[in-house]
């Protein structure tokens, strides 16, 4: 019998390039490879690539330098080690990739990654292939979730949108994942009861604006994030569902209603502001301002009390004054945060912002960072702190990183750890929150509690 094919994907970035990763482990599945976690033992490596964070792409061609010696290794043992760049990078580079790294084989875009099997083929017909053209829906070609023999974990994602038609001018999205698009309702229902059936108990349903959602439905309909989500709800064994990330200006009615009507909608919520600065977020063209992000909280927190928030920010936008930072401070103290992800602003070529003139120098950039981060990691801490004496229910998704410790997952998206043998994970067990750590919980079963009670 012919031994495997075995390939190795590395991920950068996002929660959607985990789950593209996962479809193309899918994908090879059918063409025979299976999945290893080493590169020096694999016959195909694929970089999943993001171009979002600072000197995304030298970092993908030090990775592929790293690979070549592998490569060359394979070739002087008699074997052959094949290089593929996905993702984002690999859409905005191009052939410049394949001219500067000769050691990669396929270069294929997040919109082309369906075809990976025949742009392999063609590489090795041809010497190399790229394939980064936006030319047909690739939701039209996946293979669901979980298709290949796998094991999923309890928690998953699932791609309901993908692309954006914002236009944020320090965003490269737009370019690299193309417009807005929305995988048909028929599509995801099916996957999803697919993953439900395999024991998945939670679903982040993914999208660059995922709450820009507008599938449809084979009635020839049109349906809302919110009304996807309640479909969604009512899947058995789906017990929780989560969704990220969002756009201020697509928070609708009926998505706030959701939030206030749904159990199994998780009061956690991502949604980016970017900024405090009204005349920043008119030069990030962002179309909201800070005093209608406000009223949108307030609208959603009057829904769902127990919302939990996070955000995204970003210091240092071209031409943004100590006055316009100062902004930002007031807003994440009036909102109070669970958690958020920050930068500093770098240019990213093609991207309006890239030129503008008024570029905040790195040292400014980097002390207005530490001051927001210091100010939400106390409001973290603080989110965090108000837990301790609880009583929350927590899916169990893992082993902890002590012998007998699981952790699982509270309804706002914090990494709890509790004693409990492994075959409880799956579950969603009620713990009270006795520890706090760094960035966990620490809980002790309710049931283990009443034990101790009735013994003593």
């Amino acid at each position: 019998m012919t031994e495997a094919k075995k390939v190795f994907i590395k991920t950068y970035g996002c929660q959607m390039n985990v789950y593209d990763s996962d479809r193309m482990a899918d994908i090879l599945a059918r063409e025979g490879y299976a999945a290893t976690d080493r590169a020096d033992d694999a016959d195909l490596v694929v970089l999943n690539t993001c171009h979002i964070r600072e000197k995304a792409a030298e970092k993908v061609y030090s990775e592929v330098g790293r690979l070549r010696v592998l490569k060359e290794q394979a070739r002087a043992e008699g074997r052959q080690l094949e290089i593929a760049v996905a993702g984002c990078v690999a859409q905005a580079e191009g052939r410049e990739i394949i001219s500067r790294a000769p050691a990669v084989d396929v270069v294929v875009g997040p919109q082309s990654y369906h075809r990976l099997p025949q742009v392999l083929a063609r590489a090795k017909a041809e010497g190399h292939a790229v394939e980064t053209e936006f030319a047909e829906d690739k939701f039209d070609h996946m293979p669901a979730s979980g298709s290949a023999r796998r094991t999923l974990p309890v928690s998953s994602f699932l791609t309901v949108q993908e692309g954006c038609d914002k236009f944020c001018t320090f965003c490269v999205v737009p370019y690299t994942r193309g417009a807005e698009i929305s995988r048909p309702v028929s599509r995801i229902l099916d996957e999803a009861r697919n993953l439900a059936r395999r024991g998945v108990r939670e679903l982040m349903l993914l999208g660059q604006n995922v709450n820009a959602y507008h599938g449809a439905a084979e009635d020839g309909s049109v349906w809302s994030l919110a009304r996807l989500l309640r479909e969604l709800a009512a899947i058995p064994g789906l017990d929780r569902l989560r969704y990220m990330t969002s756009h201020p200006r697509d928070m609708g009615d009926d998505l706030i209603a959701a939030h206030r009507e749904l159990p199994e909608l998780m009061p956690y919520l991502h949604l980016p502001v970017q900024s405090g600065s009204d005349r920043i977020l008119a030069a990030m063209n962002r179309k909201h301002d800070a005093a209608s992000y406000l009223r949108l909280i307030e609208r959603l927190r009057l829904a769902r009390p127990d919302l939990a928030l996070s955000g995204d920010f970003i210091v240092g936008f071209p031409g943004e004054t100590d006055a316009d930072f100062e902004d930002t401070m007031r807003l994440v103290e009036e909102v109070g945060y669970a958690g958020a992800y920050t930068f500093k602003y770098s240019p990213r070529t093609g991207t309006p912002a890239a030129s503008h003139e008024e570029q905040v120098p790195e040292a400014v950039k980097t002390e207005r960072l530490l001051r927001l981060q210091a100010l939400i990691e106390a409001q973290q801490k603080a989110f965090n702190a108000a837990m301790l004496g609880r009583r929350i229910d927590i899916l169990l998704e893992k082993p902890g990183r002590l012998p007998g410790q699981l952790a699982g997952r509270s309804p706002w998206l914090q990494t709890v750890h509790v004693d409990a043998p492994a075959e409880r994970i799956g579950e969603i067990v009620s713990v009270v929150v006795d520890g706090m750590g760094t960035n966990s919980l620490f809980g002790t079963l309710v049931e283990e509690m009443v034990l101790q009670k009735a013994i003593a």
